[in-house]
């Protein structure tokens, strides 16, 4: 069963390309590494510490701001990196981004124990939406929340409690509370950006994910997810995203194209302006047996599990007094997320086998279509860490950190926001997120050592950047399908959605501005919380 069995025959063959370029890219590189074998000798390249050691990431920034298309840009980079490095010699090419870029990046130990854990966690996905429990959760909801307010924030709490992954979190937020929130006369364009709105933004914030996996993928030393948890207070635009959701539903405030489907939702009880959504949806067939401990019970015992096996590769239980905070800070991501998940399956399969929600056959039927739902994830990984080899081998980290070492020292402080505004513009063009900070990431930390707490925040205004763009672009994948989770018209939920989200991005920008002079969390963070509750105090007075 795909991950997304309604999608359209233009959908099915973007997602059928991915899957390709997969089978293609491990085939090539299978044979290359038997003909290399060990890494090829550095030549001594004119390009090596140059400005030519850009080159291959300015190439896939530009072509993906040109195609919109990250996995061909991503690979045209690698294949530049791979002339440069070998003198524009085509055998060295090959032997080099093969041998030393791809099959170097899938033969790491850490990338793949990354890998397995962004396959289990599909597998997961996949078992929790068969079993029923986001329907039952979703009954639930419709017998007890009353009010409009009560609708919002519910859905709000359920995109907050389903943070492992973005994609479950829209297939799954959208069908559980489009009764609820029909109830009460939410608009479908309202239930589509809260639907939006809590999935990449929480799962860029939730060091348990998906997401923490990837961005811990791009830092040296183990130290990723360290590095995460230090920048999810900087990470200004996930974090005001949810400050906003909450005072939109408090206040009853609605501005921009969304206040007039509000108030037809309101008062007329037209739900969605005229202009309806398709029939394509992004749920299968509900499971009549499914209750809500079925959702609750699987994200619970992850949460336990990954946890438990964060500290334990941190040396927590090695018996040699190791606190937890200082196991958790020293844990391998790549072993501690994937025993964790590993764990985690083989609980929830004999959950589903005692409560006999599933028959053991569709259980077993999860296993490759986890997989298969996890492809252009694990593509862009592949590609985004190949890339990183190409101008590591030519330099870039040396050259960058000279050039930046060398310009006046106050420059340093707007980097934040600067780099926030890339990112943005970047993910907005491209429509993905991963590809955005799989690009920006590692030139970032090339730049700052990780004890710099300015590395931090630009490494924050990154991951910010990239999921604002993600969520204002009208090709990102979560963005269609919260649409259609929510069965709202794609185009109404863009332009409704787009004036929240480019309030949030513009104080975000401000506090970027300000976390660069002072990258202080404790400072910097009620500033931004306040500039943002400001900032919507004087919009409702506008809109009175």
């Amino acid at each position: 069963m795909n991950k997304h069995p309604a999608l359209s025959s233009a959908q099915t063959v973007r997602r059928a390309v991915p899957a390709a370029l997969t089978a293609l890219l491990l085939g090539a590189a299978m044979a290359f590494a038997e003909e290399g074998g060990s890494e090829a000798a550095a030549p001594a390249s004119p390009y090596f510490q140059t400005a030519w050691s850009l080159l291959p990431a300015v190439i896939a920034i530009g072509l993906a701001l040109l195609t919109r298309e990250v996995y061909t840009s991503l690979f045209t980079g690698i294949v530049v990196g791979g002339l440069l490095y070998s003198n524009l010699d085509v055998e060295g090419m090959l032997l080099h981004v093969f041998n030393n870029g791809i099959v170097k990046s899938l033969s790491d130990s850490y990338n793949v124990g990354i890998l397995v854990f962004l396959v289990i966690l599909g597998i997961l996905v996949m078992l929790m939406n068969r079993a029923g429990g986001s329907a039952a959760f979703g009954r639930w909801a419709n017998s007890h929340i009353k009010s409009r307010t009560g609708s919002q924030l519910a859905t709000v709490a359920l995109g907050v409690l389903i943070f492992i992954d973005d994609y479950f979190n829209c297939l799954t937020v959208g069908s559980v509370m489009r009764p609820v929130s029909d109830k009460s006369r939410i608009s479908r364009a309202k239930l589509a950006y809260l639907v939006d709105a809590t999935a990449a933004p929480i799962c860029i914030i939730a060091p348990v994910s998906s997401w923490a996996a990837a961005v811990s993928s791009y830092v040296e030393e183990g130290n990723g997810l360290y590095l995460f948890i230090q920048a999810i207070p900087f990470n200004f635009y996930a974090l005001l995203t949810l400050v906003m959701m909450v005072m939109l539903a408090i206040w009853n405030l609605d501005y921009g194209p969304m206040a007039r489907h509000e108030k037809n939702a309101l008062e007329n009880g037209d739900l969605f302006s005229g202009v309806k959504a398709g029939a394509e949806t992004l749920e299968g067939e509900e499971n009549p047996r499914g209750i809500v401990l079925d959702l609750l019970f699987p994200v619970l015992v992850l949460i336990a599990c990954c946890v438990t096996g964060m500290i334990y590769s941190g040396g927590y239980f090695a018996g040699k007094g190791t606190s937890f905070v200082d196991a958790f800070a020293n844990s391998d991501a790549s072993v501690g997320l994937m025993l964790g998940s590993a764990v985690t399956l083989i609980i929830t399969f004999l959950y589903y086998l005692l409560r006999r929600v599933l028959p053991f056959k569709d259980m077993t039927a999860c296993i490759p279509d986890g997989f298969k739902s996890m492809v252009p994830a694990i593509l862009i990984l592949t590609f985004a860490w190949s890339l990183k080899a190409m101008t590591d081998s030519l330099g870039a980290k040396q050259f960058v950190e000279a050039l930046v070492k060398g310009s006046a020292s106050g420059f340093h402080s707007f980097l934040p926001a600067i780099i926030f505004l890339i990112a943005c513009f970047l993910s907005f063009s491209t429509g993905t997120s991963w590809g955005t900070f799989g690009i920006l990431i590692p030139i970032t930390l090339s730049v700052f050592p990780l004890t710099d707490p300015l590395g931090i925040v630009c490494v924050s205004a990154c991951m910010a950047g990239a999921v604002c763009g993600d969520h204002c672009s009208p090709i990102s994948d979560t963005t269609i399908m919260a649409s259609a989770g929510a069965q709202c018209d794609h185009v109404t939920h863009v332009s409704t959605q787009l004036p929240y989200a480019v309030t949030v991005a513009a104080v975000s920008f401000v506090s970027y501005l300000i976390a660069g002079f002072v990258p202080n969390a404790v400072i910097a963070l009620p500033v931004a919380v306040a500039l943002m509750i400001g900032t919507l105090f004087v919009i409702r007075n506008l809109y009175k």
